[in-house]
């Protein structure tokens, strides 16, 4: 009797995917209770904690790419011009994204936020289409349909325009496109895109006032501020470990795990109203993510093959 013996490859890629997909779930949950840990210090100006997150998101990722002797990789993507735009362009895309979504949590409006990351990877379709001239499918081009109806039925129906929502999105998505033409890897791109940012944001530390709320110990506040660039970093290294050993196509689901968070957190930790205008919104972006997941699961869906003549 032959016992069945296990491919050594294919026991090494599964534990490997079981480990990015472990390294994933842990960067988009980070991602998704964010707003805990920043409405904290929403005693404190939204740019005042952008600053600190520059400067001492600068600081930890210089150690972590310090530890790992990683700061000859840099060099070949600084030293052109085109290369330190691009990062530059970068740095004020993700500091401005930052610092809406801050907002958004320090001033009770995390559901429109949520909405702006549901939205995101659909901008992020779009914006393909018109700066890479890359061609839409028809189930992208529904699902895109749907979601810019979602942002057009909260801005008919709802008391404002969803500015939050829009602007997160289109940073964030901006942001995207721009590291697209950087070939760096996430964590050094960040180093120099928040490096680049810290002399504005030391003088915004020194000009902008400092408040001193009552009960709050300073100390306190200084750590978490401090934290700040451990809790940017973190996920971001968790997120880079899962890209190296999960198909795209399964990242590509995950990134809806962070959105789903942070609209649980609005409704049961900070209970933020749920308005039929923004429910309506909700559900037609959830129809068009859906539309997006099963146009890619048909896209990467095997081929039959046909028979061949023996």
């Amino acid at each position: 009797m032959t016992l069945p013996t296990t491919d050594p490859d294919e026991s090494h890629r599964a534990r490997e995917a079981r480990t990015g997909l472990v390294y994933g779930l842990a960067a988009y949950t980070m991602w998704g209770v964010f707003p805990l840990y920043f409405k904290a210090l929403a005693h404190v100006s939204p740019w005042r904690i952008v600053c600190h997150r520059i400067l001492w998101s600068a600081v930890f990722l210089g150690v972590i790419v310090s530890l790992r002797s990683e700061w000859r990789w840099l060099w070949p993507a600084v030293r052109h011009a085109r290369n330190l735009g691009m990062l530059v362009a970068g740095g004020v895309l993700i500091a401005l994204n930052w610092l809406i979504f801050i907002y958004a949590v320090t001033t009770s409006q995390v559901l429109e936020a949520s909405l702006g990351y549901f939205i995101n990877p659909l901008l992020s379709v779009a914006l393909g289409m018109i700066f890479l001239k890359e061609r839409l499918r028809t189930g992208q081009w529904v699902a895109v349909v749907i979601a810019a109806a979602a942002v057009l039925n909260l801005a008919w129906r709802g008391e404002k325009l969803p500015w939050i929502a829009l602007a997160l999105a289109g940073t964030f998505g901006l942001y995207g496109l721009v590291r697209k033409k950087v070939d760096l890897p996430s964590l050094h791109a960040l180093l120099v895109e928040t490096t680049v940012l810290v002399p504005v944001a030391l003088v915004g530390l020194a000009w902008l006032p400092t408040s001193k709320p009552v009960g709050v110990p300073a100390g306190f506040t200084f750590g978490l501020l401090a934290f700040t660039g451990v809790i940017t970093a973190t996920p971001l290294l968790f997120f880079g470990a899962a890209v190296r050993r999960l198909k795209l196509s399964t990242v590509g689901f995950l990134q809806y795990v962070g959105p789903t968070l942070q609209f649980a957190v609005a409704l049961l930790a900070f209970g933020e109203p749920l308005d039929p205008a923004k429910l309506a919104s909700f559900g037609l972006c959830w129809i068009a993510i859906g539309v997006y997941v099963v146009d890619s699961l048909l896209k990467h869906a095997p081929q039959p093959v046909a028979d061949r003549p023996e």
